[in-house]
C-alpha cells in the first residue's frame, strides 16, 4: 500500500515537470519544428489533388484549372507588385525556384508516344512507340524558364546602380509633386539634375529592349495557348445568333462598310477607360466566334446561317481580328477578355492550364518591368527638358484618357539619330530570331502592306501594326 502512494507521487512530480518544461519554452517537441520541403510539396500537392476542396466533398475545381490557380497565386505572393528596380530578396528568389520547379514537375508526366527505332540481340532494327513528353510543352516550357530567368536577371542587373532613386510618395519635399496618374502609390524615380549620363542611360535602353522582347515571347505564347484551348459551350450559349446584334449597328457598319481602316474605326471608340476596351474587346471576339461558327456550319438549314457570303465573313473577321490585334499590342495591360476566363475557368488540359499561366505571369511581369523602366526614363526626360515636361504633365492631367491611352514617351517621340537602337530598329539577333517567332513589327516591306491594304479594302494609310499573316489567338477556336 506504501509502495503505491510512493509511485503515485512520483509519476504526479513527473507530470508537473514535464508541463512547466513545455510551458516554459524547454525542450521542443515536434509541433516547433518547421516544415521541410518535403511536407511543404506534399501539402501544396494533397490541395491539388483536391481540386482546392478541403472538406474532401468532391466540390472542387478541375486540376487544370487548380494547377493554373496555384501558378498565378505563387507569382502573385512572391512577385506581388513590382515598385522599383531592384532585386529580388534572395529568399524570396529561391521560394520562387522551388515552388515554380514543383508545379512545372508535373508537365514532366505528359507524355505522348512516338516511333523510336531500337536494335535487338540479333542486329535486328526494331520500330516501337516510346513516351515523350508533349510536343508543346517540350518547346514552350524551356523557353518560359528563359524567360522567367531573364527578368529575374535584369532585375538583379539593377542592384549596383546608383545614378537614380525613389522617393516615397510621404516625403515632405515630394508634397505637390506625386504621380498623377492610376499608379499614384508607386514611388517616383529620382535622377540627378542635369539627367543621367550617357553610359547609363544606353544601359537602362538596353535593359529596355531586353525586357521587351521578353515580353513579346510571353504574349505570343500565351496567344497560341489561348488560341488552342476549346471554347467552352456556356460560352457558345450566351452568344446572339448575329454579330451584328453582338457589336452593336454603329461598329458593325464600320467594320463591313467597303473601305476599311483599323486605325481610323479606333480613333472614333471611346478608349477611355479600362472598362470601355474591354467591353470592345468582348464584342468583337464574340463576333468573330459567330462568324467562325457560321462558315464552319455544314448544315445550311442550321440556325448559324445566313444569307451573307462566306468571303464576305472571311473578311469581316480579318477585319475584327486586325483590331484585336491591334488593341491587344497597345493596350497590353487590359484584363482578360469574358472568352479567354471562360476558356482558362472551363478548360480541362493540364498542359495548356500550364503553359497559359505560366506565360501570363511572365507577360504580366515583363509588362510591370517595362513600366518601371519608362518611369526613370521619363524623369530623365523631365530633369532635361523641366519646361516641356511641365507642360506635358498639365496637359496629361487635364485629359480624362491620359491613363489608358499609351502614347510614346518623350523620349521615344524625340529620338536622335546617334540614340541607342530601339527594339524596333535593331539589326542584331533578337530572343524572338533565335526562337524562331516573328513579330508584327517586322512586316515593314512595302508589297506586304500594298497586298494588305487591298486585301482589307483600304484606300486610307495602313495601319501601323500591319496583319500580314493570320495570328490572331481566336484563329484555332
Amino acid at each position: 500500500m506504501v509502495r503505491a502512494v510512493e509511485e503515485e507521487r512520483e509519476t504526479t512530480s513527473m507530470k508537473a515537470i514535464t508541463k512547466g518544461i513545455n510551458e516554459n519554452g524547454g525542450g521542443s517537441t515536434s509541433t516547433d519544428k518547421q516544415p521541410s520541403d518535403m511536407d511543404l510539396m506534399k501539402e501544396r500537392f494533397a490541395k491539388l489533388l483536391l481540386g482546392e476542396d478541403m472538406s474532401g466533398g468532391g466540390k472542387g475545381v478541375s486540376s487544370a484549372l487548380a494547377l493554373s490557380n496555384a501558378i498565378t497565386n505563387t507569382a502573385a505572393s512572391v512577385f506581388g507588385e513590382i515598385k522599383r528596380l531592384e532585386p529580388m530578396p534572395p529568399e524570396r528568389k529561391a521560394r520562387w525556384r522551388k515552388e515554380i520547379d514543383w508545379l512545372l514537375s508535373v508537365t514532366d508526366y505528359i507524355v505522348e508516344l512516338i516511333p523510336s527505332k531500337q536494335k535487338s540481340k540479333d542486329g535486328s532494327t526494331l520500330e516501337v512507340m516510346v513516351t515523350r513528353q508533349r510536343n508543346d510543352l517540350h518547346m514552350n516550357i524551356p523557353a518560359l524558364r528563359k524567360l522567367d530567368g531573364m527578368l529575374v536577371d535584369c532585375l538583379d542587373s539593377f542592384m549596383d546602380q546608383n545614378e537614380f532613386y525613389y522617393v516615397s510618395k510621404d516625403d515632405p519635399d515630394q508634397k505637390g509633386k506625386n504621380r498623377k496618374d492610376d499608379k499614384w502609390w508607386i514611388p517616383t524615380p529620382k535622377v540627378p539634375p542635369n539627367g543621367l549620363s550617357e553610359a547609363s542611360k544606353k544601359w537602362i535602353q538596353s535593359q529596355k529592349d531586353a525586357v521587351n522582347q521578353v515580353h513579346k515571347a510571353a504574349m505570343a505564347i500565351n496567344a497560341q495557348v489561348l488560341g488552342e484551348m476549346e471554347i467552352p459551350d456556356t460560352y457558345i450559349e450566351s452568344l446572339p445568333k448575329n454579330g451584328r446584334a453582338s457589336l452593336g449597328d454603329s461598329i458593325y457598319r464600320c467594320i463591313t462598310d467597303e473601305y476599311f481602316d483599323p486605325d481610323y474605326f479606333l480613333s472614333t471608340m471611346d478608349l477611355s477607360s479600362e472598362h470601355k476596351i474591354l467591353d470592345l474587346k468582348n464584342r468583337i471576339e464574340a463576333s468573330v466566334v459567330i462568324w467562325k461558327r457560321k462558315m464552319n456550319a455544314k448544315n445550311e438549314k442550321s440556325t448559324w446561317s445566313s444569307a451573307v457570303s462566306i468571303e464576305k465573313r472571311e473578311l469581316f473577321e480579318e477585319r475584327a481580328e486586325t483590331i484585336l490585334l491591334i488593341l491587344k499590342h497597345r493596350f497590353p495591360g487590359i484584363p482578360q477578355s469574358s472568352l479567354d476566363i471562360s476558356k482558362i475557368q472551363y478548360n480541362r488540359n493540364v498542359g495548356h492550364a500550364v503553359l497559359e499561366s505560366y506565360s501570363r505571369i511572365i507577360e504580366s511581369l515583363a509588362f510591370t518591368v517595362l513600366s518601371r523602366i519608362e518611369d526613370v526614363l521619363h524623369a530623365d526626360y523631365a530633369a532635361q527638358n523641366p519646361t516641356e515636361s511641365a507642360n506635358t504633365a498639365l496637359k496629361e492631367s487635364s485629359s480624362p484618357s491620359s491613363s489608358m491611352v499609351k502614347t510614346p514617351t518623350p523620349k521615344e517621340e524625340g529620338e536622335k539619330p546617334n540614340a541607342a537602337a530601339t527594339t524596333e530598329t535593331t539589326t542584331s539577333m533578337t530572343l524572338l530570331d533565335f526562337m524562331g517567332w516573328t513579330t508584327l513589327d517586322q512586316a515593314t516591306d512595302p508589297d506586304s502592306k500594298k497586298e494588305n491594304n487591298m486585301k482589307f479594302g483600304m484606300t486610307a494609310k495602313p495601319p501601323e501594326i500591319v496583319n500580314t499573316k493570320k495570328s490572331s489567338y481566336l484563329e484555332r477556336a
